[in-house]
């Protein structure tokens, strides 16, 4: 049984959008490219253009299975009514110590986490110390290079 992937409504449209750009665009795509470098003949071996396609059809095919995978075990998360404690789905803003600058994090599953657009997973360092604190708690990282203080502005 696959583990349960946590997933917003949003992340389920994503990935669900994604996979099926893979497989009604870009698998006909690399199939086509396939068909191409076919058609040239020759040793194949030696077709670099086959050799490329193929490479990106695996790609491609190992990303579809990835995806089906999260899809048929994911569970939808809805932000929580209760904005006293920090949970799955939560928007929270903090400040970290010695800074003055507020950062706001959704905290998402891991198929859906991407720091980069403020989305950490509950199961990072920083998603972890998060779960169930309140506004006003401080939370503290383990990081490499030391320890990091958080404080929670607030939760949405």
């Amino acid at each position: 049984m696959a583990e349960v992937q946590y997933l917003t409504p949003e992340g389920l449209k994503n990935l669900e959008n994604r996979l099926k750009f893979l497989i009604e665009v870009r698998r006909v795509e690399v199939a086509d490219r396939l068909h191409r470098a076919l058609e040239e003949g020759g040793d194949l071996t030696e077709n670099a253009e086959y050799e490329d396609a193929k490479n990106e059809q695996a790609f491609i095919e190992g990303e579809i299975l990835r995806l089906e995978t999260i899809l048929s075990s994911a569970e939808i998360i809805e932000a929580s009514a209760n904005r006293d404690v920090v949970s799955l789905g939560a928007h929270v803003t903090v400040m970290e110590k010695g800074t003055k600058e507020h950062e706001v994090y959704h905290v998402v599953g891991s198929a859906e986490a991407n720091p980069r657009e403020g989305k950490i997973s509950i199961e990072s360092p920083l998603g972890k110390a998060l779960l169930g604190a309140k506004v006003r708690d401080k939370v503290v990282v383990k990081a490499p290079d030391g320890d990091i203080t958080f404080v929670i502005e607030a939760i949405d």
